[in-house]
């Protein structure tokens, strides 16, 4: 299974948040988007999947458009995990994970149903939580259950959408793993969103780096992650220390270009104030 982004363009009104956008994610790996704030990282995670529809490019499944499926088929095909989920508060683990079903379901659950069901609650070991509300879980438990309603659907194709954000550091290193086991094992497409550097490296087969909405910088982990590119992409400056697990990033300060750029933009806002 390969998923193909060609030249997607999208825009809010007159404000352009992706232009001309180009990815290639494969079976069996991990595509890490990262960039600063506003980059335009989830824009392109609904684009792919339909939510938003890119004013130009397109998305292609094993060669096909993705915008010629049926909404059925794509629900069948992509597994999508937002960055927040507050309508399935109220329901308990089974009926969450159950919720993913809905694409294969014509007139009820079936035993086949639930039997796929129970065996993706015993793989992520939720087994003990099925009728636990998920407001009683904590985070990162609440984060493997997402992503069990979007394995349900049995996709090809898996889009994270900050999965690790808000938790912390023994469950972003959890929810990770078990995000990287699900592509090399399952032989999944994963194309996750995360902010921090050091998990994209580890986790990540590939990372695409974006700034204001274009490709900065695409490929293996020590060719994205340089001093150069963190500098001109995020504004400080950093340090990179090689190690067995990947590069290790280590951000010192601001950059000085971002300071001088900081203090302008003060000094012509306080202009206008006087």
């Amino acid at each position: 299974m390969e998923l193909n982004v060609n030249g997607v363009c999208f825009c809010y009104g007159s404000r352009e948040i992706l232009h001309d956008v180009e990815l290639e994610a494969k079976s069996g790996e991990v595509l890490a988007v990262i960039g600063a704030n506003g980059a335009g990282k989830s824009t392109l995670i609904r684009c792919i999947n339909r939510i938003l529809k890119p004013q130009k490019g397109t998305v292609f499944l094993d060669g096909k458009e993705l915008s010629s499926f049926t909404a059925k088929e794509r629900a069948c095909m992509l597994g999508y995990v937002p960055q927040t989920a507050k309508d399935v508060f109220s329901f308990n683990v089974m009926e969450t994970v159950l919720m993913g079903r809905k694409p294969h379901i014509s007139w009820g659950v079936g035993k086949k149903d639930l039997k796929i069901v129970n065996s993706i609650l015993l793989r992520m070991g939720l087994k003990q939580f099925v009728e636990r509300y998920l407001y009683e879980l904590s985070g990162g438990e609440r984060q493997k259950v997402l992503i069990a309603r979007a394995l349900a659907q049995e996709p090809e194709v898996l889009l994270l959408d900050e999965p690790t954000s808000n938790l912390d550091v023994r469950h972003q290193l959890e929810v990770m793993e078990l995000i990287q086991s699900i592509a090399r094992e399952q032989k999944k497409c994963v194309i996750i969103v995360v902010h921090d550097l050091n998990l994209a490296a580890r986790f990540a087969d590939k990372i695409l780096m974006l700034k204001g909405g274009v490709v900065f910088a695409a490929g293996k982990a020590q060719d994205v992650l340089t001093t150069e590119n963190i500098k001109d992409v995020y504004g400080v400056d950093s340090m990179i220390i090689n190690t067995k697990l990947g590069p290790y990033v280590i951000t010192v300060k601001p950059s000085d270009s971002q300071k001088e750029s900081a203090a302008s933009e003060l000094k012509v806002a306080a202009a206008t104030r006087s």
